[in-house]
């Protein structure tokens, strides 16, 4: 209980903060041209809010509504989500939207995807000058790597440090490194000590490397404990730190990456067992483990989440990190170099949502709150903010009535043919846009709980 309240404290937080902002730029801009701002509210109101307040000789009213699925910014004159038709049927009045010129109109509905550009690449500049950028280079990564069977067939083999690909060497173990690989003709890599090259298609599918059990890819973890958990089964058979895993029933263990695929297929037997017998047999295993001067095999029955009670060094304890330092100038280009790649990313990889895997992978409130860590951590706090950030900004320009790049579309439209789209359309346009989110928010969260309850 304690990790879904950190979770969702943090993902609560993030979100209050990118959505104050978001709405921030509507209303900078519509003050700044001299369009009235009715409502400011962070979350919605539906029915009720649970707190606002007009200031004294101020058109605004600010408030926090009780429905957290975003905010708004109720700008006069303008047709957006409250539906507010009546106040459309009254004579134009200089203070409002529709008044204003097309130009300035158009950065009013740029003005909150604007803002939020503009935090990511602050928040990023700002880790890179408190934190700096602290990870483990791939090459000095000297166990190598585990590969699954795909990745075997072109010619991988377990242990092989990879170095870099046909266009640039690899940085750390993320994303980027998948990608890099589902994209390249060649990557170099070191065997046995010596330099060799793979030849790739230049066209694997990123998502299904990433989804892959086993991963296409990951960091190769030797079996070896570094420490015994107390009464665990471990324990009791007599393992003790530094004994190596080297069989798990008739399967040779030749790493933790092993083992642990191996416990998941135990995994799928729990899942379809029926009776006690069914589920005590998944559970018991025959482990062999010791070191050079002995080997101990021995039957041994699973903790009920098919755990054996003992821990592996971290990558933190075998491998030393690099760290780059930045002065708060450097910082500056760093972080928007950094957050331009991370937009170029996303954009990317948006061509897997068209795909069936693709949508199965889409993911709402709930998927987002567990990319936060399960402790507070404010540099996780801060990357995690900007990440959501940038997604937050890129949604909003798409051209879908009811968000901001729709409007965008509409204006733009405006601007070429100097003829604008009638309040009619631009209504009917505006309850579309808005039954296309609802459908998609529904279906993302529909996943999580399909997720939630094993069937995903």
């Amino acid at each position: 209980m304690e990790v879904f309240l950190i979770r969702v404290l943090q993902f609560m937080l993030a979100i209050s903060l990118l959505v104050l902002l978001h709405e921030g730029g509507h209303f900078f801009f519509a003050k700044l041209f001299g369009v009235r701002v009715d409502k400011f509210y962070l979350f919605f109101d539906w029915k009720f809010s649970l707190f606002k307040f007009k200031p004294k000789n101020s058109d605004t009213e600010y408030g926090i509504g009780w429905l957290p699925l975003g905010g708004y910014c109720k700008i006069a004159g303008m047709i957006d989500e409250s539906f507010d038709t009546e106040q459309m049927k009254q004579p134009v009045q200089d203070y409002e939207f529709r008044a204003k010129p097309t130009w300035q109109r158009l950065l009013i509905m740029i003005g909150g995807v604007l803002v939020n550009f503009l935090l990511a690449l602050f928040i990023y500049a700002q880790i890179l000058f408190w934190w700096g950028d602290t990870y483990i280079p791939v090459k000095d990564m000297t166990l190598g790597m585990k590969f699954n069977q795909e990745a075997k067939s072109y010619g991988f083999k377990d242990g092989d440090i990879l170095i870099g690909t046909d266009a640039k060497a690899f940085k750390d173990f993320s994303a980027d490194l998948y990608r890099d690989i589902s994209t390249a003709h060649r990557v170099d890599i070191i065997r046995d000590g010596k330099p060799m090259s793979i030849t790739l298609p230049g066209e694997l599918n990123l998502l299904g490397m990433l989804k892959a059990d086993p991963s296409f890819v990951r960091p190769l973890l030797p079996a070896q404990v570094d420490s015994v958990l107390p009464n665990t089964p471990a324990a009791k058979i007599g393992m003790k730190a530094g004994d190596r895993i080297v069989a798990l029933n008739d399967s040779v263990i030749d790493s933790y990456n092993e083992f642990v695929d191996q416990l998941a297929r135990r995994a799928d037997m729990l899942a379809t067992a029926t009776t006690a017998a069914d589920s005590l047999k998944a559970r018991t295993v025959v482990v062999a483990f010791g070191n050079d001067a002995r080997i101990d095999t021995t039957e041994v029955t699973l903790t009920p989440d098919l755990k054996l009670g003992f821990t592996v060094k971290t990558f933190a304890a075998l491998y030393k990190p690099t760290t780059i330092e930045y002065g708060f100038f450097e910082s500056i280009p760093a972080g928007i170099k950094y957050g331009f790649h991370v937009l170029a990313s996303y954009v990317d990889d948006m061509k897997y949502v068209f795909s069936a895997e693709g949508a199965k992978s889409l993911g709402g409130f709930g998927a987002i709150g567990s990319l936060f860590p399960p402790t507070w951590d404010w540099y996780m706090f801060w990357k995690m903010t900007a990440f959501l950030s940038i997604i937050l900004a890129f949604m909003n320009i798409l051209p879908i009535p009811a968000l901001d790049g729709g409007h965008v579309l509409f204006l733009l439209y405006e601007m070429i043919t100097r003829r604008k789209p009638s309040e009619n359309f631009m209504i009917k346009a505006e309850y579309v846009g808005f039954g296309i989110l609802i459908l998609l928010m529904v279906f993302a969260n529909l996943n999580d709980i399909l997720r939630w309850l094993g069937y995903m």
